[in-house]
């Protein structure tokens, strides 16, 4: 059964904005007591918060879905929906996290810290927020707008002060087992370590963290064995322990050729080469082992490195180790651990919210931000709401930029690429439907008749023709007037 996972796949979907209300006040003697549509609630995000008491990306294994709730509708008498509740979902520290396309996004290093992995949908205005001098009675809303969904890759890159490689079956993990209360599995053959393990020393007034990284072979850099699986979790150390095997009872293998292999893959690896190292010799219990340590320990000083003769059975020279790791650590500066920055790239001056083209269809297309997240908040079932959508088109330029094009009446047009695109048959002098009286787009002009009535002037034919349109929308009494 898989324990540990440090690579896996998250699919991130956020909540979706509530769509506004379209409500009119009424009362008694008030009818049409003005708009009181509230706005949509807020979708949820799915927020990745790193937590320490996590090691792996298990959970991600079995269940790379996760969704955060959609905001509720708004409601009339100014009531907005609730937003949607974020998605809180545990990582462990160290987990580095990249776009679909390999791109490097952020590296959570710290405990508590951030990233919202999908961003939710903003709730549509309700009437009552669109609602202005000039369209005092909105007859719509807008819709909210759809939670972002993320593909994001999940990688884990261990944090530890020191990192134990060598060859497999040299003894780390029965060394780090000695030193530390990590309990990894030991046995007499090699790649018994399958996953990293983590492991808490305190010596002294010291206390750091040492990590038994799975065993190295020649061709590791390259994906033989199991080393190019795990060496990226050698990256955040501050500082490495080379253990070599004393004792080892192969002919064509000894401590010094074992050193020199594992030093040559991790430069093949590469970013590893400024890190200090230790060398430890294991397994000086052994009759063999004792004499092989006592041979090549000043050749491995000769090259300038710290050397200490070790049994991770007896716990012998495990003492002088780990102080030594302890004067290792306090001198060599830890990688930092803040997260990667976000850079802010400002909008030039003169940077268009849209672009515009003719593709090879004979389509005009528009692309941008505002006019697409305009498309998704439309509802195209109310003639009003496509008026007002047509409004800020014009006011935003699109129709000048598609009469610079070529466009002309009923020319097809398409807002956005992919599937979200929407296209109509362009007529620039489009009237909305609900402006059967050629007023401005969303002016209830049943709220004005009174002023239409009794301020009109001109002959008895005009004023009859503003009876009639009173006579029908507002009732032929005088008390229908109140």
């Amino acid at each position: 059964m898989t324990t540990f996972v440090d690579r896996a796949l998250l699919l991130a979907t956020a909540g979706n904005g509530g769509d506004g209300c379209s409500s009119v006040h009424r009362e008694k003697f008030k009818p049409l007591g003005g708009p009181d549509g509230g706005t949509g609630g807020r979708g949820g995000d799915v927020i990745l918060v790193v937590d320490q008491s996590i090691t792996t990306l298990l959970d991600f294994h079995y269940s790379p879905h996760r969704r955060a709730t959609s905001g509720r509708l708004g409601k009339g008498g100014h009531k907005d929906g609730p937003d949607g509740e974020d998605l809180i979902v545990p990582v462990p520290e160290g987990t580095v996290i990249r776009g679909a396309d390999g791109e490097l996004i952020a590296d959570l290093l710290g405990n508590g810290t951030k990233f919202i992995a999908a961003r939710g949908g903003a709730g549509g205005l309700g009437n009552a927020a669109l609602s202005s001098s000039k369209r005092r009675a909105p007859g719509f809303a807008l819709l909210g707008e759809p939670g972002e969904n993320a593909q994001l890759s999940l990688e884990l890159k261990s944090v530890a002060d020191i990192a134990l490689v060598g060859y497999p079956s040299a003894g780390k993990s029965s060394l780090i087992a000695a030193i530390s209360a990590a309990r990894p599995k030991i046995a007499e053959y090699p790649f018994t370590t399958l996953v990293p393990n983590l492991g808490v020393v305190e010596i002294g007034e010291h206390r750091f963290t040492v990590a038994d990284v799975p065993g190295l072979i020649p061709g590791a850099s390259q994906g033989k064995g199991l080393g190019l699986e795990f060496l990226r979790h050698v990256e955040r150390c501050a500082a490495l322990v080379q253990v070599l095997d004393c004792g080892t009872l192969e002919s064509d293998r000894d401590p010094i050729h074992d050193f020199d292999v594992i030093e040559a893959e991790l430069a093949l690896y590469g970013g590893l080469d400024d890190r200090p190292r230790i060398v430890a010799l294991n397994k000086v219990d052994l009759p063999d082992g004792r004499a092989m340590a006592d041979m090549v320990e000043e050749t491995l000083r000769e090259r300038g490195l710290e050397v200490y003769q070790v049994s991770a059975a007896t716990h012998e020279g495990l003492n002088d180790l780990q102080y030594a790791m302890a004067r290792l650590i306090k001198r060599t500066p830890k990688e930092s651990t803040d997260p990667i920055r976000i850079i802010l790239r400002p909008r030039a001056v003169d940077e268009s919210d849209f672009s515009t083209f003719k593709n090879d269809a004979g389509i005009y297309v528009v692309e941008g931000i505002k006019p697409e997240r305009w498309v998704r908040q439309t509802n195209f079932s109310n003639a009003e709401a496509i008026g007002y959508l047509a409004d800020r088109l014009a006011r935003l330029g699109v129709e000048k930029e598609l009469f610079k094009l070529g466009a002309r009446g009923g020319s097809e047009v398409q807002i956005g690429l992919g599937e979200d695109a929407v296209s109509f048959d362009w007529e620039p002098t489009l009237e909305a439907g609900a402006e059967i009286l050629l007023g401005p787009r969303g002016q209830d002009l049943r709220l004005d008749m009174r002023h239409a009535l009794s301020g009109s002037t001109g002959s008895a034919g005009e004023g009859g023709e503003w009876e009639e349109v009173g006579a029908l929308l507002l009732g032929d009494g005088e008390d229908d007037l109140q």
